[in-house]
């Protein structure tokens, strides 16, 4: 039987839950193989989510009353990505990128992330996109096979600034629509 997800559009009363969320995933990390490198007070956190909120670019899955995942879509890419070899050749108005795809430790391997990726490519598509483009750091393998699986293609692996946070390469997916 399917796990009833609701994916919707964050709002301001969901800041608490969405800031609580990459806290406990950030000690999950901590305490495992970190491979985002997402650390606890640095990234992603309470400031990213009113972010996404602010910019109306923030959706979370929840299961019930639990909020177990997220994601941000946006047309905005790292200034790195202009040395990737995408796919497509278009401007961001038709490109859409995501951004802090986040799941509950509780809810690993049930599928969140796969439908997150669905919800995001039906965003897209209904925005007229003709693609999706995204990052993730090198090595972080869990994350690099759902997005291959899910007909992502790698478009190269290139700096995005982050060397100061001991984070110097990110490989550049994209999926065309």
């Amino acid at each position: 039987m399917e796990e009833d997800i609701q994916i919707r559009k964050a709002v301001e009363a969901d800041l608490d839950d969405i800031a609580k969320l990459y806290e406990e995933i950030c000690d999950y990390l901590e305490a495992h193989r970190n491979y985002p490198r997402w650390n606890k007070d640095i990234y992603p956190t309470r400031h990213d989510a009113g972010k996404g909120i602010t910019a109306n670019t923030l959706y979370i899955a929840k299961m019930g009353q639990k909020t177990i995942g997220t994601v941000i879509l946006n047309h905005q890419p790292e200034e790195g990505y202009r040395n990737g070899k995408w796919l497509t050749r278009d401007d961001y108005d038709h490109i859409c990128v995501i951004h802090t795809l986040a799941v509950h430790p509780g809810f690993l391997k049930r599928g969140i992330g796969f439908r997150l990726l669905q919800f995001a490519e039906r965003m897209a598509r209904e925005e007229q996109c003709i693609s999706i483009r995204l990052d993730v750091v090198k090595d972080n393998i869990p994350a690099e096979q759902l997005y291959r699986k899910c007909g992502y293609q790698l478009a190269g692996t290139v700096s995005l600034g982050y060397e100061a946070y001991g984070i110097p390469w990110f490989r550049l997916y994209e999926k065309i629509l």
